[in-house]
């Protein structure tokens, strides 16, 4: 599997992600992800919406938290809009944290089983498996309209940046 040209760190230290390279404009690839029911999730069970795609390495950790309750609260603002909510975790793992926190409006999705995400958007980091942290807009058309990989896996993404975009798509 290829390496993406992306450059990320994991607390400083240098990591690799593996896969294609996105880029805004671009047709977005259709992946096949695991749901909370173990049912498979396409993205292209959701054309004709704006989805955001909202992506982490593991529900376990405190900035994935953040991360999930805050694209839940802003679901609830967005109209036409999915947030799929996907990482490497078991589906499992994203449910029993969702029902714990009352969330209700993402999509949690796993990648777990073939990483068709990770390697078909350049997100999965070789040395752990895991999906990076960002944020991929894709607008109702199936074209990417945004597209964020955190340079730092421990910071949290630029949520001002990813809503102002599904904002102005819808």
């Amino acid at each position: 599997m290829k390496e993406t040209t992306g450059k990320i760190t994991f607390k400083g230290g240098p990591l690799t992600l593996l896969g294609d390279d996105v880029k805004v404009g671009q047709k977005a690839p259709d992946f096949t992800v695991i749901g909370a029911g173990l049912n498979p999730i396409k993205l292209s069970d959701y054309d004709g919406k704006v989805r955001v795609l909202a992506l982490y390495p593991s529900i376990d950790t405190g900035v994935c938290q953040l991360q999930n309750k805050r694209f839940n609260a802003e679901a609830a603002n967005l109209g036409d809009t999915v947030v799929l909510s996907i990482s490497c975790d078991l589906p499992f793992a994203q449910s029993r944290f969702c029902a714990a926190e009352g969330l209700d409006k993402v999509v949690t999705a796993s990648d777990h089983r073939d990483v068709e995400f990770g390697t078909k958007y350049g997100y999965l980091i070789k040395e752990l498996r895991l999906l990076t942290r960002g944020t991929i807009i894709v607008d109702k058309e199936g074209v990417i309209q945004y597209a964020e990989i955190c340079p730092e896996v421990t910071d949290e993404p630029n949520y001002d940046g990813a809503l102002e975009v599904v904002k102005e798509l819808l």
